[in-house]
């Protein structure tokens, strides 16, 4: 238990990041409609399930190039 209150400062800006690229990930997602893979629902999904990870597979691999 000692060892998580000595990483948690690391943590927390961590976690703040993952929330504002998920959310940013999901605000696009809604405005946009072209994507280079998949539609809509799926990118939603992959976005939300795998959070840590899913916007930055969004942004590199889900995106429209003419954005």
């Amino acid at each position: 238990m000692n060892t998580l209150f000595e990483i948690l400062p690391l943590l927390i800006p961590l976690l703040l990041i993952d929330i504002a690229l998920a959310v940013a990930a999901v605000r696009h997602i809604l405005r946009h409609p072209d994507y280079r893979f998949g539609n809509r629902s799926i990118w939603l999904v992959i976005v939300v399930v795998l959070l840590l990870f899913g916007p930055i597979i969004y942004f590199v691999f889900g995106k429209g190039e003419n954005e």
